[in-house]
């Protein structure tokens, strides 16, 4: 340190010994009454490729495993979540803050459809106001205690994904891909951006990957050749599951019934973020 110092380490090009770090911390702390253990990030590069469904599924497989669930539903321009578990009714709050709406089995769900009046009201806002929103959705919401707390993420990697991974703990990433081949480029945007924000990637689940004939029982590659494998082995990571085209599970979401759909192929991932280490509590 200079005799002529002022503490501004911004504005010094000095490497001393006693400079500060000047990184920004932006995290953001839940509510009082909350407790979250382990909080999953389920990302794709685009949309229509069934993130949703997967964020769905998976918290009704640790739901069924006896873990206390909770999805926040991140993505604020096209929710689904609420009609996926057919929920009707509308968030309540008081002047502590806001509370989820449970489903049938028990599921902690925060969207902003639960905040609409209308579900069909579009979300017409400007991206930092529904970043701004969805940060709200961590530190207002009185989840109370969770096991595993689901984001269902926008596609893409704008605001919200960049607020998400400032400001909410997130113990790692799990990201849905497609067959085709257009989305191996989406998918490394995605792995890309989790990277450079030091998330870390669970793996990746492929959607849509094959449709098993109840005729003859063979399964047939609707949408081409899966390049997942691909993928996977390009940035080291694991493939976590392979999800079929299956109508009748499309019919349960349709219908809002998708915790009574019967479907083992999250198992494997459900045994894989039982390991994911807790974080320490500040």
């Amino acid at each position: 340190m200079t005799e002529n110092c002022n503490q501004s380490c911004s504005s010094c090009s000095e490497d001393c010994s006693e400079r500060k770090d000047q990184k920004t911390d932006f995290s953001e702390k839940t509510h009082e009454l909350s407790k979250i253990k382990k909080v999953i990030g389920v990302v794709s590069g685009k949309g229509g490729v069934g993130k949703s469904l997967v964020t769905s599924m998976l918290a009704v497989t640790m739901n069924k495993r006896g873990y206390q669930t909770a999805i926040l539903d991140a993505d604020v321009t096209g929710p689904s979540i609420p009609k996926a578990f057919g929920i009707q009714e509308k968030a309540t709050g008081c002047e502590m803050g806001f509370f989820p709406v449970k489903s049938k089995t028990g599921i902690n769900i925060m969207s902003v459809n639960l905040l609409l009046e209308n579900d069909t009201d579009p979300v017409v806002w400007r991206g930092p106001i529904i970043a701004g929103l969805v940060k709200q959705f961590w530190t207002d919401v009185i989840w109370g205690n969770v096991d595993f707390m689901f984001i269902d993420m926008p596609p893409g990697t704008g605001d919200v994904p960049l607020t998400v991974f400032q400001s909410i703990a997130v113990d790692g990433i799990i990201v849905v891909t497609s067959p085709q081949e257009l989305v191996s480029m989406i998918v490394s945007k995605a792995v890309k951006m989790a990277e450079k924000m030091n998330i870390p990637i669970i793996g990746l689940v492929e959607n849509m990957s094959y449709f098993k004939c109840p005729d003859n029982g063979k399964e047939y590659q609707i949408f081409g050749e899966s390049h997942i494998e691909e993928i996977a082995e390009k940035y080291n990571l694991k493939v976590l599951a392979k999800l079929p085209i299956e109508p009748k599970l499309a019919e349960a979401c349709d219908q809002g019934s998708i915790e009574l759909f019967e479907g083992d192929w999250l198992e494997s991932v459900a045994q894989i973020l039982e390991k994911i280490e807790e974080k320490k509590s500040k």
